[in-house]
Parts: structure tokens; C-alpha cells; sequence
């Protein structure tokens, strides 16, 4: 746990009283007033990108490459986007924990960060009718106190992995960096409220929701950026009211609740994990049976889905509403057309299905009996064994033998067959109109990382990776 008092649950039920109260009000103005603005952008994005701005973070450290100084940039807006409520011209991009990588060092496996004091947040940014890109602000996370939030791990009580959190010289993150480590007086430093967020919804009432990679959690930001409730899968973390079925406690680490949409009329929430997950153990994870997870935010009840992947270990990346059934997936894989750091790969995967819902199985709904069983832990078993081992096992037929269905997928999108995509991560989806889709990437703040040694990340030998946004054009909604 940090150092910070966790805010109790009585005190939580009062800031979130007074929250939607507020919210009732500000949405009774909103629902009368049409979007502002128009959508004249969308001719300057013909068979072209447009790239969102960015600052630097440092560029001090020397690319392990190239033994040259590189930038570290914010950058890194693509891990989640979605419409302004009320701006057609405007759209809020999400960023996640910060510049990391991969890196083992004296107190075992976890993550470099090169800017420790990273604070993830929400960018709104505008597109020009010349297709140009600004940013209007940055909105910061923070804790139901008001401080900063960081990116850093969360404890194992919390969804933790035992990722250790190092320096870009690898010397361990401590509580007190000034002094030498100590397990009791001066360990190393995680921090509950960290998030490494990945979905993003923005309510009319001005207010966020945010899912992440690390518990998962789902937290509900005021529009300063101020946390107002939470929700993940620990019923013994204070700060929750509603709770995930506790199932999604074994997450794949670093494929957490990759993206979050919300029902129109905002009352229900519905989250996609990025990968199968660890349940029960690492071998289930390298399947293609993912899940979609719906919160009831009035009742607090939730239910399940199942999305089946086109190949096994693949992200689902994002999820947009398109109605309260409908929603549309980015399904990609992790190559790039181009090569970028790794070999170029003509078959890259980078496509957006729209899914119905409705065409799914209920997981609350299946009949249990002698083989069909239910654990508190890991969730419906089928001869023992968990939908993850029973669907590598078995296949989708035999799921499906025993009434269990994932939802109908259709590709509306091959963004590389579309515009040579030449990205390896689509994270971010914005629906404009029925025929128009905004499509972000997380440039990964300009960095990529080689045996735990940082570089520049570049898309070929020039091209440095950064935010980019495609707008294409295509039936979302599948009436043409």
C-alpha cells in the first residue's frame, strides 16, 4: 500500500452522492444543446494522417543504438480516445503510465521508467478544417485528495504483478530515493492509485471514466481530473462500491482492461480485456478466448461476454459504442508493415470489427450441472477446468456444445489494406458520424527498448513513431 490513507468507503458513498447529483443537473443542460462546431476536417484527411502535438520529456539519455542522445516525448496520447460530448471537432486521448521498459535489475524483473515523475492524463485536443491538430489542455489524475497520481505498480493486494519499478541508470525507485534500500525502513516504492490506463469514456456531465492495465481498475474522474469512485475486482480496496466479478483479479500482466465504452445513455459501462488471461495459470493466457466485462453503474450488477480472437495472443485494443448493442473492437497484433524496430511483416493485423452483443452468451445465464460448475475465483469450470484451458483444449465447438457462444464479430476496417498502416499499435477509436472513424496509435512516448536498453522507436530507418490520427471513411453501423 502507499503511504497515503486509502479514502474509506463511507467517505467515498458522500463524494460520490454529491457527484451525480451535480451530474443530474449538468446533463439535463446538455441533453438540450446539439453538438458545436462541424466536421469540415474530415476532407483535409484524404489518404492522410494527421500528427497531434508534443513536447519533451528529456533528452539526456543516449539511444543504445546509436550512442546519440534521443527524445522522450509526451507524446504517448494513443493508449485511448474517444468524442467530446458536445464538440464535434474535439476528441480526449488518454495517456498510459509513462515512458517504460522492460528491464531486470538487482531486485528482480519489472520496468524502467526513465520520467519517474510522470503523471498519466487526459489530453482534449481539437482538429483544425485544415486537419491540423491542437492540444486545448492536459487534464492530470489525481488521487479522491487532490495529489498527483503516478504510473508506478500497484501492491499484489491490488492487482500487482511484482513488477519492480527502476531508474534509467537501474537503480531501483525507493520510497526516499536520498537514502539506501531497505525492505522495512525504505522499500520500493509502488503506489496504489498508479494506473496505467488504456480505456477512456467522457460523460456529459464533463466527467471521465479511465480502465487500466494494472488491477484492472476502472476509475471515475471528475472533470479536473480529481478521482471520485472506483471500481475493480478487490472487494477488500476501501475505495470500491461495485465490484468486477473476481475472475478479472488474474489478468494477463501488461493486458489488463484495454478499452472501455459506455452505453448511450450512459448507465452501463463495457470493457474489453486486451488478451486472454491468466486463469489459472500462464499456459491458459496464450488463447484467443477473450472477455467483455458490463457494469451495471445503477444496480452495481455485471455481466460477461466472450470475443473471440482471430489468432491466439493477439490485443484487443479499444471498444466504441455504436448502441447499446453494437460496439466497434480494434483486434491487432504487435508487428509493423514497415519493420520498425522489429522485421517487417506484410501480413500486420491492424482491423476494427463491429460486434452485437446480443449475439452473445450471458456467461450469468449457463445452466450449471455435474460438468458445468462455478468458482468464486476463477469462474465457470467445464469438467474442471476454466473457458480459458476448456477453449485451448477443446476449440469453440465444444464451448459451444455447451450452450456458450461469443459474440458475432464483422470487419468494417483493415486499416492496413486501408492506408498502409504502418504503426504496430491501434489503440485509440473516435466514432464521428455514422460513415466517418477517427483511429489513434500509442506512439509509446517515442521509445522503444531492445534487450532492456532504451532507443529511440522508429516506424523504418527516418521515421520516428509518433501520435498519429487517420480518419476513415466506412458503413460503422452496417445499415448501407
Amino acid at each position: 500500500m502507499t503511504s497515503k490513507a486509502i479514502t474509506s468507503k463511507k467517505t467515498y458513498k458522500k463524494t460520490l452522492i454529491a457527484s451525480l447529483l451535480s451530474a443530474s443537473v449538468m446533463t439535463g443542460c446538455a441533453n438540450h444543446a446539439d453538438k458545436i462546431g462541424n466536421a469540415d476536417f474530415i476532407a483535409s484527411f484524404s489518404g492522410q494522417s494527421s500528427e497531434l502535438p508534443y513536447s519533451v520529456l528529456r533528452n539526456d539519455l543516449l539511444d543504445a543504438k546509436t550512442n546519440q542522445p534521443f527524445e522522450i516525448r509526451n507524446g504517448g496520447y494513443g493508449s485511448a480516445m474517444t468524442a467530446h460530448p458536445t464538440h464535434v471537432n474535439q476528441f480526449y486521448a488518454l495517456t498510459d503510465r509513462g515512458p517504460n521498459a522492460n528491464y531486470t535489475g538487482d531486485y528482480g524483473k519489472g520496468k524502467s521508467f526513465p520520467v519517474v515523475s510522470y503523471v498519466p492524463r487526459i489530453g482534449l485536443f481539437e482538429v483544425s478544417h485544415d486537419g491540423s491538430i491542437s492540444l486545448v489542455k492536459d487534464i492530470l489524475l489525481k488521487t479522491p485528495t487532490g495529489e498527483l497520481i503516478s504510473g508506478l505498480p500497484n501492491s499484489s493486494a491490488l492487482g500487482g504483478t511484482g513488477e519492480t519499478p527502476y531508474h534509467a541508470d537501474g537503480t531501483p525507485v525507493l520510497m526516499d530515493n536520498s537514502l539506501p534500500y531497505s525492505k522495512s525502513t525504505n522499500p520500493i516504492k509502488v503506489d496504489d492509485f498508479g494506473l496505467d490506463g488504456e480505456g477512456l469514456v467522457a460523460l456529459k456531465d464533463g466527467s471521465f471514466w479511465v480502465s487500466d492495465e494494472y488491477g484492472p481498475h476502472i476509475v471515475h474522474f471528475d472533470q479536473n481530473g480529481v478521482e471520485i469512485e472506483r471500481i475493480n475486482a478487490f472487494k477488500d480496496d476501501q475505495r470500491t462500491q461495485i465490484n468486477l466479478p473476481a475472475v478479472f483479479q488474474h489478468r494477463r500482466a501488461n493486458r489488463g482492461m484495454e478499452g472501455l465504452a459506455i452505453t448511450p445513455d450512459e448507465s452501463t459501462l463495457v470493457g474489453i480485456m486486451q488478451s486472454t488471461m491468466k486463469n489459472p495459470d500462464k499456459a491458459a493466457q496464450k488463447g484467443n478466448l477473450t472477455r467483455i466485462v458490463t457494469v451495471d453503474l445503477n444496480t452495481g450488477n455485471t455481466e460477461q461476454y466472450l470475443y473471440r480472437q482471430e489468432k491466439a495472443e493477439n490485443a484487443n485494443s479499444e471498444i466504441a459504442t455504436l448502441t447499446a448493442e453494437q460496439y466497434l473492437v480494434i483486434e491487432r497484433d504487435g508487428s509493423f508493415l514497415l519493420g520498425g524496430p522489429k522485421k517487417a511483416n506484410p501480413n500486420a493485423q491492424k482491423q476494427v470489427y463491429r460486434i452485437d452483443l446480443s449475439t452473445g452468451t450471458p456467461l450469468s445465464s449457463v445452466a450449471l450441472s455435474a460438468s458445468v460448475t462455478r468458482d468464486a475465483s476463477h469462474g465457470l469450470l467445464i469438467d474442471g477446468l476454466t473457458l480459458e484451458q476448456y477453449a485451448n483444449k477443446h476449440g469453440w465447438n465444444a464451448l459451444a456444445a455447451k450452450g456458450i457462444q461469443p459474440v458475432n464479430k464483422t470487419l468494417v476496417i483493415d486499416m492496413v489494406d486501408e492506408v498502409a498502416y504502418p504503426h504496430d499499435k491501434m489503440e485509440g477509436l473516435w466514432v464521428i458520424d455514422e460513415h466517418h472513424l477517427g483511429v489513434l496509435n500509442d506512439d509509446d512516448f517515442a521509445t522503444w527498448s531492445t534487450k532492456g536498453k532504451l532507443e529511440q522507436k522508429y516506424l523504418d530507418k527516418n521515421t520516428v513513431d509518433s501520435n498519429q490520427l487517420y480518419i476513415i471513411k466506412a458503413d460503422l453501423f452496417g445499415n448501407d
